[in-house]
């Protein structure tokens, strides 16, 4: 198997409403596609989803782009492959810079698999055609519109309400969420904004039957991340944090945490995030898939990935139009009574339109094999 060209576009698909985290707040989402043709004209898709600013992690899509198109695409070229797993030894050699790995990375397993004429997700041996999914709200300063914002998604059938926190907005919103609704799956997202000093408001929060309490402290610190562990009944997540199987090996041994959000782009492609999601099954730690604000190619991948029986818990794999207008791709992804339909066709299984390609980007390039 030999990739003879590549067709790179850049889009920007502007959010329905704007998305505020403690890191800042998003209105528009650029993202990069990269179609990868081999030597028998099959084609691949995947999907760049690094932001545009050095917040969430230190890599931007700018940072990508150029790692891509200096590094990785050179190599892919130079490779004769027979599987997708072969592509990230070819790639070890480039530290770091995983979501840039991941977009090439994940175009090729899609190839793989629509070159089988097979759904992608027959090649994790997984079968569900449908998977639970939960909702992710953002920031909100009034009480009010945030239980009107939650209402919406309830009503929709989302199983799983993730609220983002920072400081002074925090234990409040989510004691009118638990009262509002007893019995749904809740959990916050704090993004890295606070320390082990702020242990008091995690104890009140414990009170709270919460799922559990996503990267509360810095993304490279483990240690505090277990002694907050130690001190509440929640499970700590972590999602900054895991990079690679090392990182979910150390927080499993420090006892950092008992849940895992785990990320595609963010561990560098498929091949790592399938040895993260059976270590943490092995080991007993939640695994569960999270998102990146992708568009219809990511998350169609995402769903293949998440049709996988070890994942159990709600993922961050909302609707189309939870964040969009529109999007690139059909079938478009829509929520029917809680659950997303895994796509059934070759690949992950959805057809990327020419003119919404057009529409959204801003600029193209092409790559051919020399």
């Amino acid at each position: 198997m030999k990739i003879v060209n590549i067709h790179q576009y850049c889009l920007r698909l502007p959010l329905v409403t704007p998305f505020k985290t403690s890191y800042g707040q998003l209105e528009t989402k650029a993202f990069d596609l990269l179609i990868l043709e081999d030597e028998l004209g099959n084609q691949g898709i995947g999907e760049l989803v690094s932001f545009e600013r050095a917040d969430y992690i230190e890599e931007t899509i700018d940072m990508s782009r150029s790692v891509i198109q200096n590094e990785l695409i050179p190599r892919l070229f130079d490779l004769e492959f027979s599987h997708p797993a072969e592509i990230w030894s070819a790639f070890k050699h480039t530290q770091g810079n995983f979501m840039a790995k991941s977009a090439v990375e994940t175009a090729v397993w899609d190839l793989y698999a629509r070159r089988l004429n097979v759904p992608l997700q027959k090649i994790f041996s997984a079968d569900r055609s449908s998977i639970p999914v939960g909702v992710s709200i953002g920031v909100h300063e009034n009480v009010g519109d945030l239980l009107a914002t939650a209402k919406s998604y309830v009503e929709q059938g989302y199983q799983r309400i993730k609220l983002k926190i920072t400081p002074g907005n925090d234990l409040v919103p989510l004691q009118a969420l638990r009262k509002e609704y007893p019995e749904i799956q809740l959990m916050a997202d704090a993004n890295s904004a606070y320390t082990l000093r702020d242990l008091p408001l995690f104890q009140q929060m414990d009170t709270l039957a919460l799922a559990m309490i996503e990267q509360p402290f810095h993304p490279r610190d483990y240690v505090d991340h277990a002694m907050l562990q130690k001190q509440i009944k929640t499970a700590v997540c972590l999602d900054e944090n895991i990079r690679t199987l090392e990182d979910v090996r150390t927080a499993h041994a420090l006892g950092s945490c008992r849940a895992i959000n785990l990320k595609i782009p963010r561990v560098g492609g498929i091949t790592e995030a399938l040895k993260i999601a059976e270590f943490c099954q092995r080991n007993e730690l939640l695994v569960w898939l999270g998102g990146m604000f992708e568009s219809g190619v990511g998350r169609a991948l995402n769903l293949h990935f998440a049709s996988q029986n070890c994942f159990t818990f709600p993922g961050d794999l909302s609707a189309f139009d939870r964040y969009f207008h529109d999007d690139i791709v059909e079938p478009k992804a829509t929520i029917n009574n809680g659950q997303l339909a895994v796509p059934d066709q070759p690949g992950i299984g959805v057809i990327w339109q020419e003119e919404q390609l057009l529409n959204y980007s801003y600029d193209k390039k092409t790559y051919v094999k020399k």
